[in-house]
């Protein structure tokens, strides 16, 4: 088979880079999930702790955004690189 057309390696790379970003958030994500308490602090010794998870949390919930666009944007790269090169395959049959 020919070595991919200069669109086509362009949307490989792409696509590669997108799905590392994707790999890296998850990564990032699941760093900040593993320091999230599920504890209830009542009294007001708590209140510090509390309010550092309330931050993790509110990181979390800002970041879940920033992963799914970056996931539609590879899913979206990876059918692009799918159909280029099915259509370099049917050209060069």
């Amino acid at each position: 088979m020919d070595a991919p057309s200069g669109t086509l390696l362009i949307f490989l790379i792409s696509f590669g880079v997108a799905l590392g970003a994707w790999f890296c958030l998850i990564i990032y994500r699941g760093t900040l999930e593993a320091h999230e308490d599920d504890q209830i602090f009542i009294d007001s010794a708590g209140d510090s702790m509390a309010q550092a998870q309330r931050e993790l949390v509110a990181r979390i919930e800002k970041i879940n955004p920033v992963i799914r666009v970056v996931m539609f944007g590879w899913i979206t790269l990876a059918a692009i690189t799918a159909a280029l090169w099915i259509m370099q395959a049917l050209k060069s049959f």
